[in-house]
């Protein structure tokens, strides 16, 4: 077996793993909130701003702020859940105070911000190419390994 062959194998058996899939639900969640936002804000809530560019530039940026909002209590209650119980175990006993919510959001949001910025880019690249709403959803797809693997080995790792 070749050494791309064996490659293609390994990713394809990593892809399949448990937490890729439940992260990949969530993610699928995130999309439509992402494009019913998206679409919600470019053709009412900011219809008046963005008609001038033709371009969704502030619908895009609220789309992205409360995705990225469903992906991680999502995928800190799901995905990472065993992560992050132990996690809270290890830092006090009772509930989870805001500041350790906090620290955690702000993990997630630097974690996903290379895939935040690669998403914005590629939408407003492709936007010019194909409807704003397939660009996202080929932007969203391109973000989501480098999200993963940021969040896995950072965001909610083994301690």
């Amino acid at each position: 077996m070749s050494g791309v062959q064996r490659f293609i194998f390994w990713a394809l058996a990593w892809i399949e793993r448990y937490r890729y899939l439940k992260f990949g639900i969530v993610g699928a969640s995130g999309a439509v909130v992402n494009l019913v936002v998206l679409h919600f804000g470019h053709e009412v809530l900011f219809n008046t701003i963005e008609s001038a560019y033709q371009k969704p530039y502030f619908s895009l940026a609220l789309a992205i702020s409360i995705a990225t909002i469903n992906n991680f209590t999502w995928n800190r209650l799901w995905t990472w859940k065993d992560r992050v119980q132990t996690l809270e175990a290890d830092e006090s006993p009772g509930p989870v105070g805001l500041r350790m919510l906090g620290v955690e959001f702000s993990q997630y949001a630097t974690a996903c911000a290379f895939g935040i910025g690669l998403q914005y880019v590629l939408t407003m690249l492709l936007s010019g190419l194909m409807d704003y709403r397939l660009a996202n959803v080929v932007s969203i797809v391109a973000a989501s390994v480098s999200n993963f693997l940021a969040n896995d080995r950072w965001t909610f790792r083994k301690s």
